[in-house]
């Protein structure tokens, strides 16, 4: 190749260093040539001796970047230059150099760990820090060291920490970069538009770029949906304009033309997502406008499902925007933020190990035979909770056994080249006879648009068995090849014919969801979650569905893709998925238990009536809980005034919690309700005292109070004025001491005849000779009958009137 390029300047440094440390670092600029120079340069060195891989992050960037190298050689892809992406390959026996997506090294050094035949892996783009990139490079890390020293590894990018990398790769690895073509670039801040739609701004942006410069235009947008819209305002403006959109939707040919200058010369515009961000060379463009956002899949753990989510770009995304106009001569950069707003931006995407779904992670390290991520070299961990929920999803899939080791069901599942979720799906389907349809239907999920729009995935896949494009037939053959597998791995029971949508519901199950209203609007999960759909969608009608995808938060995500079922077949195919089982609920308003008898698939109740004969351990132990919400409400409140008085520990709050199982359950036992008698209640508690404590118990906070007359008197421990007790003042005549308990003064709160306060003391005889003579001034005239003596502590005590009083003295 003829050394033109930035990236030859520092090439014989980049050989030297694979040479003779094995592994090296390419730090280099858009525009140096890294990719598409360095890998054919390994082909004449003495150690190369067998094929180079090169990883692409995205498939149209390593079509794009294999047929550029083959160009440059003269030669057709396919030749010494090879491509391996999903959907299409092209490689032969005379290929040297293959460019293929991350995930496919994945599987493949995952099936070979000794990647026979192979000389060295270069990881392109890796700033990107894709799941696959970080994973595949974990893996060929470990091979590297256990398998294989003679393996050479490149890590390149524009924008990596280096450093990083070089203490990944091992302490001697380099870390060479290169200089690259310093264009001119000129950035214009056309501010926010917070009153505009996305598109409209775009549009606005892109006709201001068009008209105010030369060269080919470069349109970041987040998504296909906001692509489509910004061509439909676009072209009736620019007519005569080819306005071409590139997405991983667009089929090869219409990729090619996106990438390549138009053949008659004309200005074009490119609307694009972030898979022209890095890797791509689009000729002729010289004018970038950048919306500023950027949409990537985020897993939710709580619902199961991976959303897209729409973020502002990062900093370094904006760059690599920005450096596309400017890889080929002088460029300028169109930016829909505020210069000020700019340094607010995040500097880095996230590394999707800490935001995608770990489950295809998991199951590849189950197949190297490493159940835990820790043991391999990561320059990020994948965090723990994803590890474990990733875990959990392959353990009900069947997938890992409960020490995490990979079943034989788990291998067949990874012997396919996709999510473990749409494997299992394949598998299903090829059990039934039907390993086609399900192949086609996990495609679909996988490859947005394909088979047409719509949520309705049974329509998509009939859409898509009519559609004779280029696209719809690379498909087709994807899927065959799938199905073969499928059932090469499963005998299959020829001659069924089955909803496809029954395999994606035994694959996920906690996805299988009923309508909640009449509208189709509101449907319930297995799984427990709520999901929308529009009413307008044709699966509104259906009265169950299986959910292959959602958008949106947890507790309301929007359903972008499902199957429809119908209640025979959720019946008649699903029956081991539904169980019959008693629920118990807590009726607050009547403070008891209820039992009913359900028949639920997951969260999706089917029938339900009364339950004449629960569990009745099941039922305590609810009435158990219920009790402990509020225990000192339940509890009989004299005994525990008179036990906290005393300071019994073996009767305090936090003993009787703790200790509810051994005396409060037991009577509890069959019952519905808490109201156990007050006095089993006491008695239990009584008896959690030993003989000691029962004597300090009753001696230093005895129940009643006995006055000299033989009445009989609760004593109240609870006020805040206890220990006290109200006697009517007749009933303490003769008394000329005060009453105490244990040695604390018993507050004696003294009544008339009719019951109603006199005073309260805590000295009886200070009351009798002072304070009682203004008393008995005020009550001998309301109560006359009654005795009122001057010297009450001389008196007999009595209760009767005088009359009756005199009589019985007399």
């Amino acid at each position: 190749m003829a050394g033109n390029l930035p990236i030859h300047a520092v090439l014989p440094e980049v050989l030297d260093a694979l040479a003779n440390h094995g592994a090296t670092v390419l730090v280099a600029p858009p525009g140096a040539g890294k990719t598409t120079a360095v890998a054919p340069a390994l082909l004449d060195q003495p150690w190369c001796t067998g094929t180079v891989i090169l990883l692409s992050p995205r498939r149209v960037a390593a079509r794009a970047a294999a047929e550029r190298m083959a160009e440059t050689l003269g030669e057709k892809p396919g030749e010494t230059i090879g491509y391996l992406t999903r959907l299409d390959t092209k490689q032969s026996a005379k290929t040297r150099v293959l460019v293929m997506t991350e995930a496919i090294f994945v599987n493949r050094i995952v099936n070979d760990p000794e990647l026979a035949g192979v000389s060295a892996v270069l990881f392109d783009e890796a700033h990107e820090r894709h799941l696959d990139s970080d994973l595949g490079l974990a893996l060929a890390l470990e091979t590297r060291a256990i398998l294989r020293e003679d393996l050479r590894v490149c890590v390149m990018s524009a924008t990596i920490d280096g450093a990083r990398f070089a203490r990944l790769l091992g302490g001697d690895a380099p870390v060479i970069e290169s200089e690259g073509k310093a264009w001119p670039l000129r950035i214009e801040w056309l501010g926010a538009k917070p009153g505009l739609r996305t598109e409209d701004a775009m549009a606005t942006a892109i006709i201001t770029a068009w008209r105010s410069e030369t060269g080919d235009v470069l349109a970041f947008l987040p998504g296909v949906r906001e692509i489509e819209r910004v061509r439909e305002r676009l072209e009736p403006k620019l007519p005569g304009t080819p306005i071409l959109p590139l997405h991983g939707q667009v089929d090869p040919a219409a990729q090619r033309s996106a990438i390549r200058r138009d053949r008659d010369g004309r200005r074009r515009i490119v609307l694009a997502t972030a898979i022209a961000e890095t890797s791509l060379t689009l000729d002729g463009v010289s004018v970038v406008v950048d919306s500023g956002l950027s949409r990537r899949a985020e897993f939710d753990r709580a619902a199961g499902t991976t959303h897209l989510v729409t973020h502002r770009s990062s900093q370094a995304a904006a760059a690599q925007r920005a450096g596309r106009a400017a890889r080929l001569g002088p460029g300028v950069a169109y930016r829909l933020w505020e210069q000020a707003a700019h340094p607010g931006r995040p500097p880095f995407d996230p590394p999707e190990v800490e935001t995608a779904d770990l489950t295809p992670l998991m199951l590849s390290l189950a197949r190297w035979g490493t159940a835990d991520p820790a043991s391999l070299a990561w320059l990020d961990p994948p965090p723990t909770a994803s590890v474990a929920a990733a875990r959990d999803r392959l353990a009900k899939l069947g997938a890992l056994d409960d020490s995490g080791r990979i079943t034989d069901w788990g291998k067949q599942v990874a012997a396919l080249p996709m999510d473990p979720v749409h494997g299992a799906m394949v598998l299903f389907g090829a059990k039934a006879g039907q390993a086609k349809d399900a192949a086609r239907l996990a495609l679909l999920l996988q490859e947005r648009g394909l088979g047409g729009q719509g949520e309705d995935l049974l329509h998509r896949l009939g859409g898509w068995n009519a559609d004779r494009s280029p696209r719809a037939a690379a498909s087709a053959k994807l899927a065959d090849r799938w199905a073969q597998r499928a059932k090469e791995l499963v005998r299959g029971n020829e001659g069924v014919d089955l909803n496809p949508g029954l395999f994606l519901a035994r694959a996920l199950p906690d996805n299988i969801a009923r309508r909640r209203d009449a509208a189709g609007e509101n449907w319930l999960s297995a799984g427990g979650r709520g999901y929308f759909l529009d009413p307008a969608s044709s699966l509104a009608r259906a009265e169950w569905l299986v959910i292959g995808d959602a958008q949106g938060q947890a507790k309301g995500a929007r359903i972008t893709a499902a199957a429809a079922l119908t209640s025979q077949e959720v019946e008649e195919h699903l029956a081991d998925l539904i169980e019959k089982r008693s629920v118990l609920n807590w009726n607050g308003a009547e403070a008891r238990v209820e039992a009913r008898l359900e028949r639920r698939l997951g969260a999706i109740t089917l029938a339900t009536g009364p339950d004449a004969s629960p569990d009745r351990g099941r039922v305590a132990e609810l009435l158990l809980a219920k009790a402990l919400e509020d225990l000192p409400a339940l509890l009989p409140a004299s005994l525990m005034a008179r036990a906290g008085h005393v300071g019994l520990a073996a009767l305090s709050a936090a003993h009787l919690q703790d200790s509810a199982e051994q005396w409060l359950a037991p009577l509890l036992a069959g019952r519905r309700d808490l109201a156990v008698p007050a006095g089993k209640l006491t008695e239990a508690l009584l008896n959690l005292l030993d003989w000691d404590s029962r004597q300090k118990l009753d001696r230093l906070a005895p129940r009643e109070f006995t006055s000299p007359a033989g009445t009989h008197h609760p004593i109240d421990y609870a006020g805040a004025d206890a220990p006290s007790v109200e006697v009517r003042v007749q009933a303490l005549f003769g008394l000329d001491s005060h009453p105490v308990i244990g040695s604390t003064p018993l507050l004696v709160k003294l009544t008339s005849p009719a019951g109603r306060p006199l005073q309260a003391t805590r000295d009886l005889p200070g009351f009798w000779r002072g304070s009682w003579r203004d008393v008995v001034k005020d009550m001998k005239g309301r109560y006359p009958r009654h005795r009122w003596p001057d010297e009450p502590w001389t008196e007999k005590p009595s209760l009767k009137t005088k009359n009756a009083f005199s009589r019985e003295q007399s």
